[in-house]
């Protein structure tokens, strides 16, 4: 079973979102979804300074098998870029919730969230997509 740490929240399409202590949040890709990509080759994350609206693809992350969008699940402000994972992009594979961040955001006041879901939603996700 995927590592599911039970402080962050989750989306649908396989995000998460830790709240930091300066306001902004931290996004990445769960553990689920860094299995599922396998060995990560290339990672393209966002400057600081773009606006970012809920659902918007935000990062690209490319494995051996295939890329993918990932979307941010607040809309608002990057404050940042992982910039380790132009050197290193497998810091996602061995650290999806660690090193492997891939963006900071500064939400926007009132900013619209995804449907952010706590750890055993998300958990309850993943046993139904695994049939």
């Amino acid at each position: 079973m995927s590592n599911v740490p039970p402080d962050l929240k989750y989306t649908k399409t396989h995000e998460w979102v830790r709240n930091l202590s300066d306001g902004t949040v931290e996004i990445g890709i769960t553990d689920h979804a860094q299995h599922a990509l396998g060995d990560l080759v290339f990672v393209e994350v966002p400057e600081g300074g773009r606006t970012v609206a809920v659902g918007e693809p935000t990062a690209v992350v490319e494995s051996v098998k295939a890329a993918s969008d990932v979307y941010s699940p607040i809309a608002g402000v990057v404050t940042q870029g992982n910039p380790g994972l132009a050197s290193e992009p497998e810091a996602v594979n061995n650290d999806p919730y660690g090193n492997g961040w891939l963006m900071r955001v500064r939400p926007t006041n009132g900013a619209a969230t995804a449907e952010l879901m706590a750890a055993p939603e998300y958990l309850k996700l993943l046993q139904t997509e695994a049939g």
